[in-house]
């Protein structure tokens, strides 16, 4: 195939990626890595020395694309769906980067962080840093709410903000959760899971969703450990 991108289906920044190739319905080849193993991670640092995931190859154009939002505008420029992942508009367009960055800066971060700290050994542990990590994603919560005026995160149209908004709120809602006081952002968050790119997506990494270190916390419909019939 023309594409192949280079993921993990775990990682939420790869999810990101994935739900606009899905919106986009360009066809794609998947190639997992698997950062432990030695083939896999040469494989992918041959293309882009950093090491990263996501990361995508167009073969036919002879290009390697990192970085999410890097990724999503190239998808969005040379291989577009039936509906633009940025406007063309140049101050909607902002706006659309803008809440992109936002969800992967002020969610995503602090998200990772929690994560991350759990997952060190004793003696290592930085509470303070979850604790503000914790309040960081209480701040951007009320933001979103503040922000949500029509269905998705800039408006009308689904976009990239909103494909960046979605693996970063499933992640952040199993440490932090959204509240009552939140309704806004709770039906967007309802939203985001009933679009069929998102549950796409998620449906695919159902088997993987066990080494995920908050597991528990997960939905029910995603703790099975293997794909629903």
């Amino acid at each position: 195939m023309t594409l192949v991108l280079y993921h993990h289906p775990l990682a939420s920044f790869c999810h990101k990626v994935l739900i606009a190739l899905y919106e986009s319905g360009t066809p794609f080849e998947h190639r997992i890595v698997d950062l432990g193993n030695e083939v896999s991670r040469n494989e992918l640092i041959r293309f882009w020395a950093l090491g990263k995931i996501p990361l995508l190859r167009d073969e036919a154009r002879d290009k390697t694309v990192p970085e999410t939002s890097i990724i999503i505008e190239y998808i969005d420029r040379h291989y577009p769906g039936p509906q633009r992942l940025l406007p063309e508009e140049i101050d909607q367009a902002l706006q659309v980067r803008l809440w992109d960055r936002f969800f992967d800066l002020y969610v995503q971060l602090p998200m990772q962080k929690i994560v991350a700290d759990h997952m060190r050994p004793e003696g290592s542990k930085d509470p303070a840093g979850v604790t503000d990590s914790e309040r960081n994603l209480q701040a951007a919560y009320d933001m979103i709410e503040a922000q949500l005026t029509g269905p998705w995160i800039t408006g009308d149209a689904f976009t990239m903000a909103d494909c960046s908004a979605a693996p970063a709120l499933f992640y952040a809602v199993t440490l932090v959760a959204f509240g009552t006081e939140r309704p806004k952002l709770n039906a967007y968050y309802e939203r985001l899971l009933a679009r069929p790119s998102f549950a796409r997506v998620l449906q695919e990494a159902i088997p993987y969703f066990k080494f995920y270190p908050f597991h528990d916390r997960l939905a029910p419909e995603f703790r099975s450990g293997s794909p629903a019939a």
